[in-house]
């Protein structure tokens, strides 16, 4: 850690800029909706990162608040959709939402198991 932040003063600062994250949100809408990414699963990508901007500050190289957006800005950029990061950005639309099956309902004597197994 390059600051000398407690977990209770990091988490406060957090909860301080939140802000910060439905502003980047706000201005970068038009991207979000181009790459079809969902606000919850976005607005949680950005706090995860918010609160790594806040515990890898370091003072010396500017303000808090430019580091906060900068790290912000970069994550919104790097996000993909939950369906690109669990393989399925080739299946329709319809299909991901009405066929998505948990790995823990599937059962060792079901036929889903080996189909699943197999692929």
């Amino acid at each position: 850690m390059k600051n000398n932040y407690s977990i209770a003063q990091r988490n406060a600062i957090v909860e301080a800029n939140l802000w910060c994250i439905d502003s980047v949100i706000r201005q970068n809408r038009p991207l979000m909706r181009a790459a079809r990414l969902e606000y919850d699963d976005v607005y949680q990508q950005l706090a995860l990162r918010l609160i790594k901007a806040v515990a890898g500050y370091d003072p010396e190289k500017g303000r808090l608040e430019q580091h906060i957006f900068a790290q912000l800005k970069y994550e919104l950029l790097s996000c993909r959709s939950a369906y690109r990061l669990c393989g399925m950005t080739g299946t329709p639309h319809s299909f991901r939402k009405s066929h998505i099956i948990s790995i823990d309902a599937l059962s060792e004597d079901s036929s889903l198991y080996e189909e699943a197994l197999a692929a």
